[in-house]
């Protein structure tokens, strides 16, 4: 029994929750507001003379496998989502310009903040504080965003580092979209931290993480895919209303009605994801930070106790798990003269 309960408690608990629950939501809204639009469709046809339990047969046969296909594709939809797929370099570029104006947005915001608590706590502040605070405030905009600030509770002003934590800590790791940023953010931190590629390392590390910790990396993960299958179902459950809306008789109001509602639930189901991500990212971080010492025994390697030699143990990992077996002499000796400073590989 307790086998049973790991199993469905892992992969089995994430593809239900994570693909196929939000695909037959997805189909149920098809069929109630679209299908009746669609006559003369033979399948359609049959369906609405069936009984109950074979119509519940069908549509949980074609939840289940919609949503296999969906988890199946399940890598091209978050590369959509975070900016790495099907974006002309131009709109990728825009779109990581306006991700870093927002980040330090935020955090000049939080600036402000903390230099006028230092002022209101321990007096005037000093020359270089003073004008740091006068040149932020300078700013239209960001002196708008500070009266607002001031009047936010201690709790509402932890949401502004909330939304900080959610981009990368390098600025050259960010990603055009919300989304992305907000996974890349754990994608980077082994390596920001540690040295330690996750993204090449990958199943090494989660092979040899505590099975407590490594299920919750895969469960952190199923609320976000949640999101993600409801909000790409959204969008092809609107564009076969918007093409229904062409067909022979077809019931407008319905259709409009739902065109309408499910593009007003995109950008929630959008924001839900990103927001998601905390718990992926939280769990991503005791992965890394308690799976790295088994990762290193089973790799032959002792973990140094001090973090400038774990570091440099890492780089040195992740450089020669790219490289072929026989060049790899010549990188050892590539590596002691100058040390590589590659950043982590892209999404998984």
């Amino acid at each position: 029994m307790s086998e049973i309960a790991k199993g469905v408690l892992g992969g089995a608990w994430a593809l239900l929750v994570g693909w196929i629950l939000p695909t037959a939501l997805n189909l149920a809204v098809f069929l109630l507001a679209v299908a009746p639009s669609l006559r003369d469709i033979t399948l359609l046809e049959r369906l609405r003379g069936a009984s109950g339990l074979t119509a519940s047969l069908v549509l949980v046969t074609a939840a289940l496998l919609l949503g296999l296909v969906a988890n199946a594709c399940q890598n091209a939809l978050y590369r959509l989502l975070e900016g790495y797929l099907l974006w002309p370099a131009r709109a990728f570029e825009a779109g990581c310009r306006r991700s870093q104006r927002r980040k330090d947005f935020i955090a000049d915001r939080l600036t402000v903040l903390r230099l006028e608590r230092r002022e209101n706590e321990q007096g005037p502040l000093g020359a270089e504080d003073a004008q740091r605070l006068t040149q932020l405030l300078s700013n239209p905009g960001l002196a708008r965003a500070a009266v607002r600030d001031r009047r936010r509770s201690a709790a509402q002003r932890a949401l502004l580092r909330e939304l900080l934590a959610r981009f990368p800590i390098s600025d050259d790791q960010i990603a055009p979209t919300r989304l992305g940023n907000a996974i890349r953010r754990f994608e980077e931190y082994g390596w920001d931290r540690y040295r330690l590629d996750t993204q090449l390392l990958w199943n090494e590390l989660t092979g040899c993480a505590p099975d407590q910790v490594r299920r919750q990396s895969e469960l952190a993960r199923v609320s976000v895919d949640f999101f993600v299958a409801l909000l790409f179902g959204h969008v092809a459950v609107g564009a076969a209303a918007t093409l229904t809306l062409l067909g022979n008789r077809p019931d407008k109001l319905v259709l409009l009605s739902t065109i309408v509602v499910l593009a007003a639930l995109l950008p929630i189901w959008y924001r839900s994801a990103v927001a998601a991500t905390d718990e992926w990212a939280a769990a991503v971080r005791a992965l890394v930070n308690t799976g790295r010492k088994p990762l290193a025994a089973s790799l032959g390697l002792t973990l140094p106790k001090s973090l400038a030699e774990e570091r440099d143990m890492w780089t040195m990992i992740s450089r020669l798990s790219r490289i072929p077996y026989h060049q790899r002499a010549e990188a050892l000796d590539r590596y002691r003269a100058e040390p590589p400073t590659d950043p982590p590989a892209a999404a998984i």
